[in-house]
């Protein structure tokens, strides 16, 4: 074999390839997403405590319009969703374009910067916005007109510079992550124009109407809504998982064929499950089946996927006790397994007139934000951050294990005390004397949930001070001595697909 080519596993099934020189890729941008993918993650889970501890103590309103849980509830949804989730699409998916299609970036370095202050930008002025109260008033909260033609701009430039890679690659076959990366980039612009159409009061004026009003509002809320968890928080995810999964485990992936599969079902079924959050509302009962039909068939391909993945460690579940990044990531298919049940049940109409409204809601939506995004994400920066410093481990792997315990605790102390709370709340909403009359007084449902919503805290607490453990571990690896045997790396290859 010429000298500087070595032979390694690749996540396509049963093929070994050579690796070639290195492309000169762009990673000095790339290191600057992983540290705000940290720190933004570490705002959005302190946030949430506080905002957790306002519903079981609501003196820590502190009785500031600034701080009440009304402004500070959506800047903790958006910073989690879209500052700490954003910025680990980001670093993935322009990691991950690179090495598969052996390519630098395209527009180089300076273009990738570009997307870096750019989103951090809009991250800042749709903060500031929910903080001060200038939103569009919608159930996301979405912020003003100006935030919104900003982060077009940077989208925009995000899908030129990841499409520009894959036509300009070396390697004829687009890897299945790419395929997951891109339906996520694409679907969510157009959600966001979608969504976001707005007629501004005045050019320099924050407030904005809507073009649609009433339930077809209501209809295109929830289209985006759904989709942005269906887009942005799976399917750029699924993206992750295809490619880190493999490289972590150091297995191909169990089925490419069936990785195919499930990209174009869960691209499809995904986009017309929105209005079974409707149940019940003025929406036509028409449209609230449609969005129930396609939300329990989302089961099968949701599942094919978490089983790709577990079926990926064949051969390799004994990494599971020295790898806990691995750990992480193999635990966030069981929450994405149990996310991606849950959801379609609770779509069915007679199950969602017990849980729409309760805590139920939340607990399902946190089991995946917490431990399917949030796990996946700690454990591809476990295995990303030491490369792209150039270290060759983690400074300490007990230490991560811990975070990977506490976490875990966290997460089950969440979401078992909403599903029971939700579930209680519903009953107590709908439950009736002999006499035809409510049983319960609505401030008696809200004395009840108080012993749950302070479980819910103290796992929030949990999971932040998991968090707060990696970013000191993080650290501690970036500042670790390089090793020699780093100074000349090679770096994955792709074959040609067969």
């Amino acid at each position: 074999m010429p000298e500087g080519l070595t032979t390694q596993t690749l996540p396509f099934p049963g093929v070994a390839a050579q690796s070639r020189a290195q492309p000169d890729y762009v990673e000095a941008p790339l290191r600057a997403f992983a540290i705000a993918t940290i720190f933004w993650g570490i705002a959005g889970f302190a946030v949430g405590v506080l905002i957790a501890a306002q519903l079981a103590y609501p003196a820590l309103n502190f009785g500031l319009e600034f701080t009440s849980f009304g402004r500070v509830r959506p800047l903790h949804t958006s910073a989690v969703i879209f500052a700490f989730g954003g910025n680990a699409l980001f670093l993935t998916s322009l990691y991950v374009v690179q090495r598969t299609c052996r390519a630098r970036l395209f527009g180089g370095e300076e273009t990738a910067w570009f997307l870096f202050w750019g989103y951090q930008f809009f991250i800042v002025v749709a903060a500031t916005g929910y903080l001060l109260g200038i939103t569009q008033g919608k159930e996301y909260a979405e912020p003003e007109w100006y935030a919104d033609l900003w982060l077009t701009v940077v989208w925009v430039a995000y899908l030129v510079v990841y499409g520009g890679t894959i036509l300009r690659r070396e390697e004829p076959h687009i890897y299945v992550a790419n395929w997951f990366f891109l339906a996520f980039i694409i679907t969510v612009a157009v959600l966001h124009l979608g969504n976001n159409v707005a007629i501004p009061v005045s050019l320099f004026g924050a407030k904005s109407y809507g073009a649609a009003s009433g339930v077809q509002d209501a209809m295109i809320q929830w289209w985006y809504g759904h989709n942005a968890v269906g887009f942005f928080l799976t399917a750029g995810f699924l993206g992750m998982m295809y490619y880190f999964i493999p490289k972590q485990a150091e297995r191909p992936v169990y089925s490419y064929r069936l990785s195919i599969v499930h990209f174009w079902a869960l691209t499809f079924l995904y986009i017309w499950a929105g209005p079974h959050h409707l149940h019940h509302t003025a929406l036509p009962d028409w449209a609230q089946t449609l969005g129930m039909v396609f939300s329990v068939m989302l089961w099968m391909p949701s599942w094919g996927g978490m089983i790709n993945g577990l079926m990926t460690l064949s051969g390799a579940w004994d990494k599971l006790r020295t790898d806990p990044g691995l750990r992480f990531s193999v635990a966030s298919l069981g929450f994405y397994g149990i996310a991606t049940f849950e959801g379609p049940v609770m779509s069915i109409r007679a199950v969602n007139s017990l849980s729409h409204y309760t805590d139920w809601t939340i607990g399902h939506v946190h089991s995946g934000a917490l431990g399917w995004n949030g796990f996946i994400t700690f454990g591809v920066l476990y295995w990303l951050v030491p490369r792209l410093w150039g270290r060759t481990q983690l400074w300490s792997n007990r230490m991560a294990s811990w975070h990977f315990w506490i976490a875990t605790l966290g997460i089950l102390l969440y979401i078992t005390s909403m599903w029971v709370s939700g579930i209680m709340q519903g009953l107590m909403w709908r439950a009736y004397d002999h006499l035809g009359f409510l049983q319960y007084a609505f401030v008696e449902t809200v004395a009840a949930l108080h012993p749950y919503y302070v479980i819910r805290a103290l796992g929030g607490v949990l999971y932040l001070t998991g968090a707060l453990l990696m970013a000191y571990n993080l650290w501690r690896t970036v500042r670790m001595p390089v090793a020699e045997a780093q100074a000349a790396r090679t770096v994955d290859a792709l074959p040609a697909a067969a």
